[in-house]
C-alpha cells in the first residue's frame, strides 16, 4: 500500500495543486502543515536541505515541489 505524505502550508498554491492532483487520481494522502508543526518543518529541512513546500513523500521517496513526472514515477504510474 502506498504511503503518501504532503508537507504543506496554507498559503502555498503548488500545495493545493498537488492535493487536487492526488485527489483526482483517487490517491489518499496525509497532509502535514509545516507552518503549525515545527518538528515536521525540521524534518523536511533535514531531508531536503531547504525550506520549500510542497514536499511529497511517497514510500520514503522525497519530491520537492509539484513535479508531476516524479510523482507519477514514484507512484509507478508511468
Amino acid at each position: 500500500m502506498l504511503k503518501i505524505k504532503i508537507y504543506t502550508t496554507p498559503f502555498c498554491v503548488y500545495c493545493k495543486e498537488v492535493k487536487e492532483f492526488l485527489s483526482k487520481n483517487n490517491l489518499d494522502y496525509l497532509e502535514i502543515d509545516v507552518s503549525q508543526d515545527e518538528k515536521a518543518l525540521n524534518y523536511i529541512v533535514s531531508k531536503t536541505g531547504q525550506i520549500a513546500v510542497p514536499v511529497i513523500e511517497i514510500n520514503n521517496e522525497i519530491i520537492v515541489g509539484f513535479d508531476k513526472n516524479k510523482i507519477l514515477r514514484a507512484l509507478n504510474l508511468v
